[in-house]
């Protein structure tokens, strides 16, 4: 009998689990003897704050990560017999610009049955927060790390913004954060609305949404922070 896949959020800072997980999610993750991950040092330190702490030794990890290969990814079609797994990503939700993604598509074609669980989703509270458009929205993820080619999709997403007025929501590599603001700030119209949500449910949380033109004037230093953009014209 095949088991189930339960993707496990984890906190987007470094405190308890129990703050933004919800106690029925904890004891799911409590019941898990096997583990698929992105990192499995993180994975250790965060089981171990979520309740199992002194079972963390006997736990079983995989790792699933960008230098996974496909045939890798099938191989572990193979955990799901007579038991449920876990998935769990750095931080947020599993396989959301995450290469979890695989994993749940694999359940699908295997028919093993795929279970989303309730926590924090930094793309959507920034959204939320951001006083943006929340009816219509799209995450577009990564933009381009060239100049050239960022420019240009900067320039692109700003167009159908503006033509669908639609939230465009984008994440970056944490050191490239400011350079990529920099670029929003060189390359939006003024009136292109820019939020900056950094370091979401933690102490030190920046919310701010601004016009492009104003935030030319007063311009801040995100640094390498976990950060979502989202841009608006």
């Amino acid at each position: 009998m095949n088991g189930k896949l339960y993707l496990i959020p984890s906190p987007l800072g470094e405190y308890a689990p129990s703050e933004v997980l919800p106690a029925p999610v904890l004891d799911i993750i409590s019941s898990l003897g096997c583990f698929v991950v992105e990192e499995v040092r993180t994975a250790r330190r965060f089981l171990s704050a979520a309740g199992l702490r002194g079972r963390v030794g006997e736990l079983e990890f995989h790792t699933l990560n960008e230098h996974t290969s496909p045939q890798e990814v099938e191989a572990m079609a193979g955990l799901f017999e007579g038991r449920d797994v876990g998935l769990i990503s750095e931080a947020g939700l599993p396989a959301v610009a995450d290469p979890g993604a695989a994993l749940a598509a694999l359940c699908h074609r295997i028919g093993v049955e795929v279970v989303p669980l309730v926590g924090p989703s930094s793309l959507m509270l920034a959204l939320m927060a951001s006083g943006l458009d929340g009816q219509s929205f799209a995450f577009r993820g990564y933009l381009p790390a060239k100049t050239e080619e960022r420019r240009a999709a900067i320039r692109e997403l700003e167009k159908q913004s503006k033509a669908l007025h639609q939230s465009q929501i984008v994440i970056e590599t944490p050191y490239r954060n400011d350079a990529l603001f920099a670029d929003f700030l060189k390359y939006l119209q003024n009136g292109t609305r820019l939020c900056v949500a950094a370091d979401l449910t933690l102490p030190t949380a920046f919310v701010r949404t601004m016009e492009a033109g104003l935030w030319r004037k007063a311009p801040v230093t995100i640094g390498k922070r976990p950060c979502v953009f989202i841009v608006l014209s």
